[in-house]
């Protein structure tokens, strides 16, 4: 007797981290029973079958997540976030009760929520493989990773029920496979006192060689941190304070779009009216951001996103450790607004610091943000 599945219904299998693992196990115990079945064609049977279910489920939900099963989540019964180990620990998963659905992009190791930096000369690297998009290219480690693989986790594990953590060996972005001489940490947790918003502090460790090809130390644009959502949060804003916002519009990038938000924050809104604004208070340049590609897309994997990076002007020397901290606010503009303005109240004189990597140690240091002036 054949076996048959009904199709109705599939399509509201939801898109989550849970049913990345659910598959993983379900694949997992499908391996179990193909060890044990000794011949018998009634159970070959029923592991063709279990087979099927697989492959449908997987072939559902592969498109929409790209999500590893080992995704460590964070959820306050308002928001969830997430950091995949097979994503350099990047930022791969943001939402909350009132947008349900991923609005990270993940298309490729460019793209996620995630830390990059940038320091000394360009160079010309295509002998040595070097992508010829990306070329001549400063030294550009990405937590996500290159152009075409991922960064290594070296740890990655939940230090409380509040905190996510993550250690990345980065990846030079211009370069398919080569990891960059560099360190970066990331704790991922919720602001006290505001349910709405997700406090991340970066950390990163530059392990160069003095007397590298890249050079001395000169000042670059750093992005802090480098922000991809999914197209259909399309309309931008600059927050100015006390409510009010100023509309923002950029064709289609790169090139990016630059403003300067007064009060540190960039929204960007659905058209339900859903919206998620970044606050980094450490930026001290105009702002990049625009929208890549065409379209309304919800979906995480698609190529058409929406891009901004606070930036920040650093000279990264080759040893030196560079540390700040960013908020990731969801909701209704009502919500979005009051929160805003909590966290100017608390954190706007926070700076960014930038020191030297002790020789004598790992680059392991206790983290500390210096908030000048207050």
């Amino acid at each position: 007797m054949g076996h048959h599945f009904p199709i109705v219904g599939w399509r509201n299998i939801s898109c989550s981290p849970q049913n990345a693992r659910i598959a993983n196990a379900f694949k997992s115990r499908i391996s179990q029973q193909g060890g044990g079945l000794n011949g018998c064609p009634r159970h070959a049977s029923h592991l063709t079958a279990m087979k099927t279910i697989l492959a449908v489920l997987l072939a559902f939900l592969a498109p929409c997540c790209g999500q590893s099963a080992d995704l460590l989540m964070l959820n306050n019964g308002t928001v969830k976030v997430g950091i995949d180990p097979a994503k350099g620990g990047s930022i791969t998963w943001l939402s909350w009760t009132t947008y349900s659905k991923n609005i990270v992009n993940i298309h490729d190791p460019g793209r996620l929520i995630q830390q990059s930096y940038y320091a000394g000369l360009p160079l010309d690297r295509k002998a040595r493989g070097q992508s010829k998009a990306w070329s001549p290219w400063p030294w550009n480690p990405i937590q996500g990773g290159g152009v075409s693989s991922w960064a290594r986790v070296t740890e990655f594990k939940r230090l409380d029920g509040n905190t996510l953590f993550a250690e990345t060996v980065p990846k030079l972005w211009d370069m398919p496979n080569e990891e960059a001489a560099a360190l970066m940490r990331q704790w991922t947790s919720f602001e006290p006192a505001m349910s709405n918003a997700v406090v991340v502090r970066c950390e990163f460790v530059s392990r160069r060689a003095d007397n590298d090809l890249w050079g001395p130390a000169v000042p670059r644009h750093q992005e802090i941190p480098a922000c991809y959502f999914t197209r259909n949060f399309s309309k931008v804003r600059s927050y100015l304070g006390d409510g009010k916002w100023r509309e923002e519009t950029q064709a289609p990038g790169p090139p990016w779009g630059r403003a300067k938000p007064p009060r540190q924050a960039m929204a960007f809104f659905a058209p339900n009216g859903q919206g998620v604004a970044v606050f980094s208070p450490a930026a001290s340049q105009s702002w990049n951001f625009g929208p890549h590609g065409e379209g309304t897309s919800d979906n995480p994997t698609a190529a058409p996103c929406m891009h901004v990076a606070p930036i920040d002007s650093v000279a990264l020397a080759p040893r030196s450790i560079y540390r700040y901290r960013y908020w990731l606010v969801v909701g209704d503009e009502r919500k979005i607004v009051a929160t805003l303005e909590s966290l100017w109240m608390k954190y706007a004189k926070e700076r960014a610091e930038l020191a030297p990597f002790p020789a004598t140690t790992s680059g392991r240091v206790h983290f500390r943000l210096e908030l000048c002036g207050g």
